[in-house]
């Protein structure tokens, strides 16, 4: 089951399905007739959740955990984190769909129990411009559990990099040089993190990815909130079987757990306590 959010006008073609078996995540991603998931052309890292989450064109993850598993802080029997955290397939509830003159509004509630022990509820609003393809995602995080915890956040937006040619860049004012070639370095797989913070303007930090020719030369404009996703993580992977570009707004730098926590990066948040992240992206 999935809910579209969809517009069909000659300025304006697109069809995002939101997966609420799935915190509200994107799933097919349709504009102008084109398929920018990756769909199969995806690698595997052993955890069945992801692999049904990377294929889409953008999940969650967090809020207890980003990045790969590492052990679970205090815990004796050796349990770790999962992979991107604990709420990639976290189902979501009370969802509710409104259209008001020309804007469409989804919103859902999910209830995420944490491999710590922690809960936390994820607030979630997706906003659809019909007239000028506008789309924003405000989220809001509560620890809704009785002990305090850091928060982390990501969210994956991930391309099919066979709808890329030779004119196809990455453009943000946080790159080096403010634009690279799409398949940046040398080999199959790649990853690098920069602050996006410092650049941004207005609080918010914008990267382009295109032209995109099978799009008619358009490119996808992204751009996300810089005083809780203060970094961008870029990966591509170009292995045998993969075709994938990863823009990656994010929480932290790319750095391990416990160095983060160490160094005061990831401070905890109390029972009670919010914080509230922001997507937005548009194909012009």
């Amino acid at each position: 089951m999935t809910f579209a959010l969809t517009a069909d006008t000659p300025e304006q073609s697109f069809r995002l399905a939101l997966t609420p078996q799935s915190a509200l995540d994107v799933g097919s991603a349709v504009f102008h007739g084109v398929e920018l998931a990756p769909g199969s052309t995806v690698p595997s890292d052993g955890d069945p959740r992801i692999d049904k989450a990377l294929p889409g064109f953008m999940f969650t993850c967090g809020p207890d955990h980003i990045r790969h598993p590492v052990p679970i802080e205090g815990a004796a029997d050796g349990r770790r984190y999962p992979l991107h955290g604990s709420l990639s397939s976290s189902p979501a509830r009370d969802i509710l769909i409104e259209e008001d003159e020309g804007e469409l509004v989804c919103e859902g509630r999910v209830a995420v129990a944490l491999a710590h022990g922690g809960a936390a509820d994820l607030a979630r609003r997706w906003r659809v411009d019909r007239g000028t393809g506008h789309i924003t995602l405000e989220d809001v995080v509560t620890n809704s559990g009785e002990t305090s915890w850091p928060p982390f956040g990501m969210y994956h937006i991930n391309f099919g990099t066979g709808l890329f040619d030779e004119n196809t860049r990455l453009t943000g004012t946080m790159l080096p040089g403010g634009s690279l070639p799409w398949r940046f370095d040398e080999g199959d797989m790649k990853i690098f993190c920069v602050p996006a913070a410092e650049t941004a303007k207005h609080g918010w930090a914008e990267i382009v990815v295109g032209p995109i020719k099978a799009l008619g030369g358009r490119s996808v404009h992204i751009r996300f909130r810089t005083d809780t996703l203060p970094y961008l993580q870029v990966w591509r992977n170009q292995s045998p079987g993969c075709a994938v570009l990863g823009i990656e707004p994010v929480s932290h730098r790319l750095a391990a757990r416990e160095e983060l926590i160490a160094a005061g990066d990831a401070p905890d948040f109390a029972p009670g306590e919010s914080v509230g992240y922001g997507l937005a992206f548009e194909v012009r």
